[in-house]
């Protein structure tokens, strides 16, 4: 018995060793999602053409100078539209692809098998943000070629944009994790997600001025991560005369810090809470 015992045991450990860890695994999945996202070439196209067609329409049509602030309003266009590119990106492409994941069972088979459930959600961050770094260098390409969004020249200017992109990207993709569990079904999935992401696009300063905003709204929008990008990118890609167009006449990158951290962390305890692997209907 222990000769048996002794002689199996290297295999075992070999066997164990082979297995992969959990983020060569995300890696693999990650690799998976985006494959199977490009071959969904309605949905990388809508993914991709939504905020660019919005950016041509809204600076094209509203393009006069705002003397005060020294910048024109293509520019203001520009700067939120990044915001909402990456919400559109993260938020809306998880809440959607996940619920109806759900609904089809893939979850519940997923659930079922030995990954490692942290795996699948590197998976969904690997391809959230592969399309959200492509997202935004096609909005700024845009953006600096046909309305003259003024790229950063310095360090300290490119290093804010990453932590801003980084921190905004994963508070959005987990509020986007969190909200799938909210669809009863797959076919409502978009109902459900795209409403509220577009009014917070109109409240959070993406489409109007954030000075035109009633005060109210944009007490609302404050307390989701769309406002503080928007903002954000804004102190980025224009110049500091107009900051005078914020309603604290400053740019506030601490506080910006601060509120997509809390949405870090918030995020993932909202997700912790309320993630489903199975649909309601079963059980």
């Amino acid at each position: 018995m222990s000769t048996e015992t002794t002689s199996t045991t290297p295999a075992v450990r070999q066997t164990a060793a082979s297995v992969p860890g959990t983020w060569a695994l995300g890696l693999s999945r990650g690799a998976l999602e985006l494959k199977q996202f490009i071959r969904k070439r309605d949905a990388v196209i809508f993914t991709f053409a939504f905020p660019v067609v919005f950016l041509v329409l809204f600076a094209s049509i509203f393009s006069d100078d705002v003397p005060e602030a020294g910048v024109s309003a293509s520019q203001l266009y520009a700067a939120g539209m990044v915001a909402a590119g990456i919400m559109s990106t993260s938020f809306q492409s998880l809440g959607i692809s996940i619920a109806i994941e759900r609904d089809e069972k893939v979850l519940r088979r997923l659930r079922g098998t030995p990954m490692p459930p942290a795996a699948y959600f590197l998976g969904k961050v690997w391809m959230v943000l592969v399309t959200g770094i492509a997202e935004t260098a096609v909005l700024l390409l845009v953006g600096a070629t046909l309305f003259d969004l003024d790229l950063p020249t310095t360090a300290a200017k490119w290093l804010a944009f990453g932590w801003i992109f980084v921190l905004g990207i994963t508070g959005c993709a987990l509020l986007g994790i969190a909200i799938s569990s909210l669809p009863r079904s797959g076919s409502t999935a978009s109902s459900v997600v795209v409403l509220p992401f577009l009014i917070l696009q109109f409240i959070s300063g993406v489409y109007i001025p954030v000075g035109t905003i009633p005060s109210w709204l944009l007490d609302i929008s404050s307390f989701f991560p769309l406002k503080w990008m928007c903002q954000g990118f804004r102190g980025i890609f224009l110049p500091e005369s107009a900051a005078v167009l914020e309603p604290a006449g400053g740019w506030e990158f601490g506080r910006i810090a601060l509120v997509l951290g809390a949405w870090c962390i918030g995020g993932l305890v909202l997700c912790l809470l309320t993630f489903r692997w199975k649909s309601r209907r079963d059980g």
